[in-house]
């Protein structure tokens, strides 16, 4: 018994940097929240790509009688027609100082695309997303919640 609470002290012990790492990263599935409505939209995985930080849409929160698996009829090239569940939609951001910078995200509503910068706050609970043209106060940000 008393080496079964000793495992477990360690492995408690050795899993908490861990968690705080992961708290520190942009890395996980995001809740974004409309700005506009205030209301959750999809639920978005961030991954890193070899230092670049990408997000695939993994869910949306579509009323009933709306169309529960829509495409992207408004995009260009190779996002025209296919379905946003799946699509990634945030691309290239890298880590400059305590921001994400230097990349993209697809507005899957409109089919735009905008620069993209992002930053965690609350201790890694919220990321903030802002996607703009030309500089960033040009643009909108929304507050996505962390879900794991």
């Amino acid at each position: 018994m008393r080496t079964l609470i000793n495992l477990s002290l360690i492995a408690a012990v050795l899993a908490a940097p861990l968690a705080w790492a992961e708290s520190n990263s942009p890395v996980g599935l995001w809740k974004a929240i409309d700005d506009k409505s205030g209301k959750p939209s999809a639920l978005i995985r961030i991954s890193d790509n070899g230092g670049e930080l990408q997000g695939k849409i993994e869910k949306l929160f579509r009323e009933p009688s709306e169309d529960q698996n829509p495409k992207c009829a408004l995009c260009t090239g190779a996002r025209k027609d296919q379905p946003i569940i799946g699509m990634t939609i945030v691309s290239g951001l890298k880590k400059d100082g305590d921001e994400y910078d230097g990349g993209e995200i697809l507005d899957p509503k409109s089919g735009k695309v905008y620069k993209s910068k992002a930053m965690l706050r609350e201790g890694g609970k919220k990321l903030e997303v802002r996607g703009y043209i030309g500089m960033p106060m040009l643009g909108r940000s929304q507050v996505w919640l962390r879900q794991e």
